[in-house]
């Protein structure tokens, strides 16, 4: 947990502890980070107001090297800070003050994702989109036989809707299967489609594969 509110930071370590979690604290990004690179967490919680390096640029500088799922807890709440910090790499927004039944329900949701992840097997053939190739067993996306570098939750996101060639999926059912959440931001969809079609399109202006049906949602096409 990256928290420069010393009282914010120990109440919610104290809580997670409560709830089985064992919890690394730290003031600052730049203490975050080296404590991540020597001993890695399975979470990572960070807020956005930090002295120094801010939260924006902590979560781009643990996504050059690991994807480990981020969770950003912040009183920010405006929009745009919400999408620029989804963006940047994190997998969940959650806005102060939060709830600890929610925050660990989230925590829990990330976890099962990590696993299920994790778990693919390599009788998972390899699903072709034309030029988009997505490898389940191995965690691989190609393009044109060049690979990509996607997150976990960028991944699995994109295997759900392979899973379904041509089918629309609502943003409420992808929060459901990808995510494990039965109330969330749609937002998190969004923007992980938008970072999606930034990797595997030619033209995100005119996306070929990863499409969006207005006013339902989205769908993978050959």
């Amino acid at each position: 947990m990256i928290e420069d509110d010393d009282r914010i930071r120990l109440s919610l370590v104290l809580a997670l502890e409560d709830e089985g979690y064992t919890v690394r604290g730290t003031a600052t990004a730049e203490e975050g980070l080296r404590a991540q690179r020597a001993e890695p967490a399975d979470t990572v919680l960070v807020d956005l107001m930090l002295p120094g390096v801010d939260g924006f640029e902590c979560i781009r500088e643990i996504r050059r090297s690991d994807d480990v799922p981020i969770v950003v807890v912040s009183a920010r709440d405006d929009t745009h800070d919400i999408v620029a910090a989804l963006e940047a790499g994190a997998d969940d927004y959650l806005v102060k003050p939060v709830a600890i039944k929610e925050l660990t329900a989230r925590l829990r949701a990330l976890r099962r994702r990590a696993r299920a992840t994790a778990g693919l097997t390599p009788t998972v053939p390899t699903l072709v989109f034309g030029e988009l190739e997505i490898r389940p067993d191995g965690g691989e996306v190609r393009v044109g036989g060049d690979p990509v570098a996607v997150t976990r939750t960028e991944f699995r996101l994109l295997c759900e809707l392979a899973q379904h060639p041509g089918r629309v999926l609502s943003r409420q059912q992808l929060l459901e299967r990808v995510w494990g959440y039965t109330v969330g931001d749609e937002r998190l969809v969004d923007v992980h489609v938008g970072r999606l079609r930034q990797k595997i399109e030619r033209d995100t202006a005119m996306p070929r594969h990863l499409v969006t049906v207005r006013g339902l949602g989205y769908k993978l096409q050959r």
